[in-house]
């Protein structure tokens, strides 16, 4: 296996044990994931989004959650791929469901 690939093993397991140990860092990045959508940086929130599918929901209880095809939501998260808005809130919705947590933003007027 190439280092490359360790690392990236690594880095995913201590994402999924801290999200399964620790629901503010779960939530933690949920906002961030949607701060960075609302900043327009999509990539970015994009693979935020999809480290946190995978070590909490994961793709096949959120397909359920959201009558969507997994294989549909593994390509909402690409970088080849720009989900509609709605696309988007729906999984926003379900994932901050799941959390049991409320997202909230806030708009700075300069």
């Amino acid at each position: 296996m190439s280092e490359h690939a360790n690392m990236s093993r690594e880095f995913i397991e201590t994402i999924t044990a801290r999200v399964q140990s620790e629901p503010a860092y779960a939530r933690a990045l949920l906002q961030q994931a949607t701060s960075l959508l609302l900043q327009g940086e999509p990539q970015t929130a994009k693979l935020l989004l999809r480290d946190l599918v995978n070590a909490s929901i994961g793709f096949e209880q959120l397909a359920r959650d959201m009558d969507k095809p997994p294989k549909s939501l593994h390509r909402m998260l690409s970088a080849a791929v720009n989900p509609t808005l709605s696309h988007v809130s729906a999984m926003l919705a379900a994932i901050a469901a799941y959390l049991g947590v409320e997202i909230q933003t806030k708009v700075k007027v300069a």
